[in-house]
């Protein structure tokens, strides 16, 4: 046997393997298919209504029209039922289901980041005693954003030569205060 949506009420039902070349999934109401598949980019950014938390992450309504997810592992910040809240579009699936995340997606993201590390430096006379060892809330609270892309960013600003990797943290490789 195979699942399959049941059309319209997004129930998973069971169909015998002789018609598992039938199974299609069901078209969004009122919108033709070719419209369906230019709605959503990815780095799209979206307004989103967080809804139920599942055992992977957390259901969203997306700019009030369709449902989406944001994983549990991606999100860095407490999020209530109800709250509105700004994201992103990850991925659009084959299946057709959104995948979110809460920061921007890709290079800009990082180059985000980046600003504001050379920003924290400047404001704390060109060190912060952050490094590979610190506690990813630490570096949530600091910058916003997980271990993973500040570290990313870190990478980034050191093979730009702006920055110094110390053992206790990051300096700026020239600092002039104005």
């Amino acid at each position: 046997m195979q699942q399959a949506i049941n059309a319209g009420k997004g129930k998973v039902t069971r169909r015998p393997a002789e018609k598992r070349d039938r199974i299609v999934t069901p078209p969004e109401p009122d919108m033709p298919p070719d419209e369906r598949q230019d709605e959503w980019g990815e780095g799209q950014a979206v307004e989103l209504v967080i809804g139920d938390r599942t055992a992977i992450g957390y259901k969203a309504m997306i700019n009030n029209s369709r449902e989406g997810l944001l994983y549990e592992n991606e999100v860095f910040q407490p999020l209530s039922k109800g709250e509105h809240i700004a994201g992103y579009i990850k991925k659009v699936r084959d299946d057709g289901k959104i995948d979110l995340c809460l920061q921007k997606p890709g290079i800009e993201r990082i180059d985000e980041v980046s600003r504001k590390i050379i920003d924290a430096l400047k404001a704390q006379g060109g060190f912060i005693a952050v490094d590979d060892k610190s506690q990813p809330e630490l570096v949530y609270r600091l910058f916003g954003v997980s271990k993973k892309t500040y570290k990313k960013a870190v990478g980034a600003l050191y093979r730009q030569r702006r920055i110094l990797i110390e053992t206790e943290g990051i300096r700026l490789a020239s600092y002039k205060r104005t």
